[in-house]
């Protein structure tokens, strides 16, 4: 409709209204941009010129047909800054986004209810819908094209609020947890806000025993509080039951904040987070309650010394980050397919904060976690995970909690016969793998049929006194898990006293050369010691990874991995000390210029064995491990290590811990990676949906409005073919549930009353006067396949290409059945249950 700038201007209410909004054009497109100029700036304009239907000038036709015409393009007006919502479905869109206006009881941007999937190439369509028309806008005035290089750069601005604020959130994690896991042992008389480390930084009379505890004058455990006296049984016992205490706290608040405040909080969350970055819809599961409880719970469980980690809730965490931020920016917040985009490079944040792993983050998003990643996806991912790196670094004093937990630099250097050792702990990594998703699968799905899952509060209580009380006698198990593998990882230099550096050697001198040494009796016990904390450990670790508090599994895994290679490592070298003249070594260790063994280094090759045997990553995992050791030399056997890992685990279970749990709960993920080989066509897939469903066709003309509204409360799917008739049913189209339903309150809504009983008309055109024309709101391409199209090809439509719904026809082109995305993941499931 073209108007003149005299009469646009009588139209506006002040100055700065005219100057903002745009000059309207005469193009032949001047319709549409005029219609959509309305929208991008809905301050000004009221809710009443919205609701009231507007007939353009230069188009002369029925008032009551241009009215109820206009009404369904006003169906999703209210939409903020997405001009999206204006979308045409007969010309290809294929779905209208927002509510209409409140006075229609719908809530604001649920276009998608809980519990259900996406349409990829519905949010898809719009979005381009959508960006071609901001570009089309921006040459009418400088106010436009400044909102459209806000449009255009509202990405990277939300990534770099998601890494700012995960990297903040996880410096105070690490502040936290790390104070709490030490008020179990004692406090900082000079600062109670110290932990033990930071309480001996100043101290002059530093010492540690026979297991690397630090200790000083400052550092007051709970017995010297009590006067006891110190090396008595009193003294044992008082800090054991100190122990017991404190941990029972932290369990019993975190399962109790858990329960009460955000039950979406417990688990690890990666599961989850990879169903909904498939496209499934879990209303409150990114919520912000979630984000705060889930952060304190991971304060506290990790601190009552469960065996669990931080690593998984760090994924849920940033994600939940990025769900809150998208919200700022209607180009993601209004539109799940792009939402879905932040969400990617948030869980790659999520894991460069917990392991100061950025680029190991992002591999371990596009690997793992992740179902859509485009090429821009992956550089806002590498941003996000390398701001939220750099935000823990300056804000934590615990650095090292994330970049030295497994830093040994180029201390190490490997020969080729270890490379059996090394494929051994492979080998072993997989069988644990294995063992751990077989045992922890069916310890779930007995707390799903029995009275222990009515009571996770209870069984939050009786796990953590278990592990409490088991793991204080043990004094590798006391410690905390990251402290532990710190331990395990480093080498044995000449001064260290500890049991586990109790070699008989020569020399006195650091400086000198270490060559290989006896071990001697502290060396046997703490492998004693080492292969009892792994019996326990595993034990606990089965039954504690599912509970209803925030657990992961990563540093719980890798610890597990570095005692089995720790124990490894120490046979090994004893063996070489004993028969040095063996062919294998005889070479290589007597031209070495340092220790030809280092226990240490097959620590940290058991830990990247042990979590690939379980999560069954491979690449992502290599190079977490490589940035966590600082050497890039010892990558050849981390790769090799990962990769025999991951081949045990696939031949005796065949997926993965996520994917396992995925499983486990029923959730609709179609995994993209795995290849799926059947022969049957999309008949098959008919014949076996669970839920055989009638099958509801609209005709495109005839139906009345009455008859529309029974269908609609009778039969509540997510929408209805239209079809050229009943006797001939030939697709015309397909429409949504929900649009009928607002087109079916917007008409009462405007008041157009002529017929109490109107027929509903789906045609371009319609000559009954008495007809409500819905022909917009028909997406008239929907996905169709026949009856002969083979399995595989569906599968793969709704995989690849994101597919919702799928209609079926014979070979007449006559529609025959509905496919939806569950209904191919239920068929799936069937398949490889046989």
């Amino acid at each position: 409709m073209a108007t003149s700038a005299s009469s646009d201007d009588e139209n506006k209410a002040n100055w700065l209204t005219r100057k903002l909004s745009p000059k309207k054009s005469t193009s032949p497109r001047s319709s549409a941009i005029n219609r959509l100029s309305s929208v991008t700036n809905p301050s000004f304009i009221s809710i009443s010129d919205i609701l009231r239907p507007t007939r353009p000038t230069g188009h002369q036709s029925k008032p009551q047909q241009s009215t109820i015409d206009n009404s369904l393009v006003d169906i999703a007006v209210n939409a903020g800054t997405d001009i999206s919502s204006l979308a045409d479905k007969s010309r290809g869109t294929i779905d209208f986004f927002h509510t209409p206006p409140t006075t229609i009881p719908t809530a604001q941007g649920n276009r998608y209810d809980d519990w259900s999937t996406i349409d990829w190439l519905s949010d898809q369509a719009r979005d381009r819908l959508r960006h071609e028309i901001i570009t089309e806008q921006r040459k009418q005035s400088l106010w436009k094209r400044f909102l459209a290089y806000h449009d255009a750069l509202s990405g990277w601005f939300c990534v770099l609020l998601i890494a700012v604020n995960i990297g903040i959130l996880a410096a105070i994690v690490d502040i936290g947890a790390v104070w709490l896991t030490n008020i179990k042992d004692g406090i900082c008389l000079p600062a109670f806000y110290l932990s033990r480390e930071q309480c001996c930084w100043t101290a002059s009379n530093q010492t540690y025993d026979n297991y690397q505890h630090i200790r000083c004058v400052h550092w007051h455990e709970w017995a010297h509080l009590l006067h006891i006296t110190s090396g008595t049984t009193a003294e044992y016992v008082v800090n054991y039951i100190a122990y017991v205490f404190f941990g029972l706290i932290f369990a019993t608040s975190c399962a109790l904040l858990v329960k009460t405040f955000a039950p979406y909080a417990c688990g690890s969350g990666v599961p989850e987070v990879k169903t909904i970055l498939s496209g499934f819809i879990i209303r409150g599961y990114l919520g912000v309650w979630t984000l705060f409880i889930k952060s304190l719970g991971m304060i506290l469980g990790t601190s009552a010394n469960l065996l669990l980690g931080k690593e998984g809730p760090f994924v849920h965490s940033s994600c939940c980050c990025g769900n809150i931020f998208a919200r700022l920016f209607p180009k993601y917040g209004q539109n799940e397919a792009k939402k879905r985009e932040i969400l990617s490079a948030a869980a790659a944040a999520g894991v460069s904060v917990a392991f100061g792993a950025p680029i190991g983050g992002v591999l371990f998003s596009l690997e793992e976690v992740s179902y859509y990643f485009p090429l821009k996806t992956l550089w806002r991912s590498f941003f996000c995970a390398m701001i939220a790196s750099l935000m823990v670094k300056v804000l934590s004093p615990f650095e090292n909690q994330h970049l030295g937990l497994f830093y040994v630099g180029n201390r190490y250097r490997w020969f080729y016969f270890e490379m059996i050792p090394f494929l051994l702990l492979g080998i072993l990594g997989g069988l644990f793998g294995s063992l751990f998703i077989k045992l922890n699968l069916a310890w779930c799905r007995i707390r799903k049929r029995t009275l222990l899952g009515r009571y996770p509060v209870t069984e939050v209580i009786v796990v953590a006194l278990v592990t409490l009380l088991v793991s204080y006698p043990n004094p590798y198990t006391r410690m905390s898990m990251s402290d532990l593998i710190r331990r395990l990882v480093s080498s044995c230099e000449s001064d260290d006293e500890s049991f586990l550096c109790n070699y008989e050697r020569n020399s006195t001198s650091a400086y000198e050369k270490n060559d290989s040494a006896k071990p001697l009796s502290g060396v046997w016990l703490s492998v004693a010691l080492l292969c009892s904390a792994l019996v326990t450990q595993t034990s606990l670790f089965i039954i504690t990874f599912g509970i209803k508090v925030p657990c992961g599994l990563f540093i719980p895994s890798m610890t597990l991995g570095a005692i089995t290679g720790r124990i490894v490592g120490i046979l090994f070298e004893t063996l070489v000390y004993y028969w040095p003249n063996f062919f294998l070594f005889a070479n290589e260790c007597s031209t070495a210029d340092e220790q030809c063994i280092a226990p240490g280094f097959y620590a940290v090759i058991g830990a990247c064995a042990f979590l690939g045997g379980v999560t069954r990553m491979t690449v992502s995992l290599v190079v977490i491990m490589v940035e966590l050791t600082g050497g890039l030399s010892y990558s050849l056997p981390l790769m090799c290590a990962a990769l025999v890992s991951k081949l045990v685990g696939d031949a005796l279970v065949g997926e993965g811990i996520y994917d396992a749990h995925i499983k486990l709960n029923n959730y609709p993920y179609l995994d993209v990676k795995t290849e799926f080989i059947d022969q049957t066509t999309a008949v098959a897939v008919l014949e076996n949906k669970e839920e055989k469903n009638e099958l509801i066709m609209l005709p495109r003309d005839g139906l009345t409005l009455e008859e529309l509204t029974v269908i609609i409360r009778t039969h509540k799917y997510n929408g209805y073919p239209v079809v050229s008739s009943r006797e001939e049913p030939s697709i015309i189209g397909f429409v949504l549930r929900r649009d009928l339903q607002l087109a079916i309150e917007q008409r009462t809504l405007i008041n157009i009353q002529s017929n109490m009983n109107p027929h509903i008309s789906f045609s371009r055109t319609t000559n009954q006067s008495n007809s409500l024309n819905i022909y917009r709101l028909l997406n008239r391409s929907p996905t169709t396949v026949t009856l002969d199209t083979p399995t595989t090809t569906v599968i793969d439509m709704c995989r690849k290409l994101g597919a919702q719904t799928i209609l079926v026809t014979n070979d007449k082109g006559h529609l025959t059945g509905i496919l939806t995305k569950k209904d191919i993941i239920a068929y799936v499931k069937q398949k490889k249950t046989k």
